[in-house]
């Protein structure tokens, strides 16, 4: 969690996040009908943390292990050019996604210009036969036609705050919050360990 002076509500604690997921993985396997054609690929850096979750509670109330990757997103990002040095992970999709039923997995979903870049990077690797968007928290305002599948929590906030997932495993505590965007910042992810 953030000790700065700028949270201004936790609109999520860690049991509320693990019933969303627990509640998200059903919504997934009655949408598609069971686990047989699914796999889940998780948006680099909290995203991909999410869908390792969603993976594990499939396989517990489905008993199937399903296909899980990563995606790094970084090059299709439509600020590229404007963010001189970007933070490149690695994409670890080990499976042809050919026909699958793709689950992509975000944390906070807001502009829609990072689903916009993941489908593109995921375009470049196959032709899934769905793309199937879950997030734990939907925020709202909108840029691009882009809608949520599987949604954990809307929460409502205004575009001079910040909605931040902080995951036990990154940040010590599972959290969401509605942070106030610190003067000449911007929206978007935590980064990995807290601020």
């Amino acid at each position: 969690m953030n000790d700065n002076d700028n949270v201004k509500s936790v609109c999520m604690d860690a049991e509320e996040i693990e019933r969303s997921l627990t509640r998200i993985a059903h919504q997934i396997l009655e949408h598609n009908r069971g686990a047989g054609n699914i796999a889940i690929v998780g948006i680099v850096t909290r995203g991909d943390l999410l869908a390792k979750k969603l993976a594990e509670k499939i396989e517990e109330i489905e008993g199937a292990k399903v296909p899980l990757g990563k995606l790094d997103i970084s090059f299709y990002r439509d600020d590229f050019l404007t963010h001189l040095s970007p933070e490149v992970h690695a994409t670890d999709i080990l499976f042809n996604i050919d026909g699958k039923d793709i689950i992509l997995v975000d944390d906070v979903l807001y502009t829609g210009r990072t689903i916009r870049a993941a489908l593109d990077a995921i375009m470049d690797l196959g032709r899934p036969a769905t793309v199937q968007l879950a997030v734990l928290v939907d925020r709202g305002h909108r840029e691009l036609p882009i809608r949520a599948d599987f949604v954990g929590k809307n929460v409502p906030s205004s575009s001079d705050e910040n909605v931040r997932l902080f995951l036990e495993e990154v940040d010590g505590v599972s959290a969401v919050e509605i942070l106030d965007i610190e003067a000449g910042g911007r929206a978007g992810s935590a980064p990995l360990g807290g601020e």
